[in-house]
């Protein structure tokens, strides 16, 4: 009898295990709805989606779209604290390039110091919005900020060059701004300091990714969370380059255990111990952005570990702990599940849309799924989820 008792457990413990991931599964289904629902009442107040980065002097074009976000997902109370200048509590100690002073006491400005700072002190960098989490994803917060599941997308190009001349991205402007004014390159729903409005999504709002989930890193050299530094970005003789064919970060998974990097953790992106959705609030690509380019769950790289005028380029991969691929919000509201084996193009020889590159205008070499990423052009796909 105790016998047959432990078989019938051991046949039911992994039904039980699927029974709860289907559900942690509808969960995060539920709250990329509730983002999608947040996108479009924030388009219906203002007839434009938010920026993908913007913010105040100290934050230099880097806060997240989510912190826009805020009150149209019930977030009222956080996002007035953000908004609001912040009085330091006891214990709180505000770093001195951002001090104010208010009343009798000190804090910080509107909106907050600059994002790397104050970590462990400003309130609202270390709130956890519950509906920015997925219930899969065991990540916890490695430099005491809250952390998110959900990225905003930069479309189908790993050059994204963007110079704004009225910016100042804490560099020495180029002696040829042109150069760095490549708006050809900007295919996603959202870049940074721009706004667009549904009239700009040509391609059609259910043809047109806008957001996608994310795994957080665990600190394990996980392909899947994790962010391979600037020194990857670039190969021998560069027609290797990551632009030239993003593939070539497959050769940077452990033969013996493909879920892993072969390289040691001191090549990946882990900046004030952060990575992937290390800073839910902060819209550095290589924490809270994805690209079309591979498909998910594949390997990642950050472009240039500068955080002016080059901080957008990169492969960022959508991922997450869900098996076999991961949720999707396009720009019409709807949440789809796209697995790893979505068509991508060839991601071996396709070149990254830039000028660099002198296919500007082109259609994305990286298939269904980089056609998913463009916002304008032309690829009005159909596809069945």
């Amino acid at each position: 009898m105790i016998a047959i008792i432990g078989v019938l457990v051991g046949l039911l413990l992994p039904a039980v295990q699927a029974a709860r991931e289907a559900a942690r599964r509808m969960s995060c289904s539920n709250n990329f709805k509730q983002i999608g629902l947040g996108l479009h009442n924030y388009h219906a107040a203002y007839n434009k989606l938010p920026s993908g980065g913007s913010g105040t002097r100290h934050h230099t074009g880097r806060l997240n779209c989510l912190v826009a976000l805020l009150p149209f997902i019930e977030q009222q109370s956080l996002w007035e604290m953000m908004s609001n200048p912040l009085l330091a509590q006891p214990g709180e100690s505000p770093h001195s390039s951002a001090a104010i002073t208010l009343g009798s006491g000190t804090g910080w400005p509107a909106f907050g110091p600059a994002l790397h700072i104050d970590i462990d002190d400003y309130r609202p960098w270390r709130t956890q919005v519950v509906s920015y989490r997925c219930p899969s994803d065991p990540g916890q917060p490695a430099g005491g900020a809250a952390l998110t599941n959900y990225a905003y997308s930069l479309g189908d190009s790993v050059k994204r060059i963007f110079y704004n001349e009225n910016t100042n991205w804490n560099t020495s402007p180029p002696s040829n701004p042109n150069i760095y004014l490549d708006r050809g390159s900007l295919r996603g729903v959202f870049t940074r300091e721009r706004y667009r409005g549904f009239r700009d999504i040509l391609d059609g709002t259910s043809n047109t990714v806008a957001m996608a989930e994310i795994a957080t890193y665990l600190g394990d050299t996980g392909v899947i969370g994790g962010v391979l530094d600037n020194s990857h970005f670039s190969g021998s003789g560069g027609a290797q380059t990551v632009s030239r064919g993003p593939a070539i970060l497959d050769t940077l998974r452990d033969p013996q255990r493909p879920l892993f990097y072969s390289v040691p953790e001191s090549q990946l992106f882990t900046t004030f111990g952060q990575s992937r959705g290390g800073r839910w609030y902060d819209a550095l690509p290589a924490m809270t952005s994805i690209t079309t380019v591979l498909p998910p769950n594949s390997p990642s790289v950050m472009g240039f570990n500068g955080y002016g005028t080059y901080w957008e380029h990169g492969v960022y991969s959508a991922s997450s702990r869900h098996q076999g691929g991961c949720h999707v919000l396009f720009a019409d509201g709807a949440v789809k599940f796209i697995t790893d084996s979505i068509d991508s193009g060839n991601t071996a020889s396709g070149w990254s849309i830039s000028k660099d590159n002198s296919n500007v205008g082109e259609k994305s070499p990286y298939g269904l799924w980089g056609a998913l990423g463009s916002a304008a052009a032309k690829e009005t796909v159909q596809a069945d989820f």
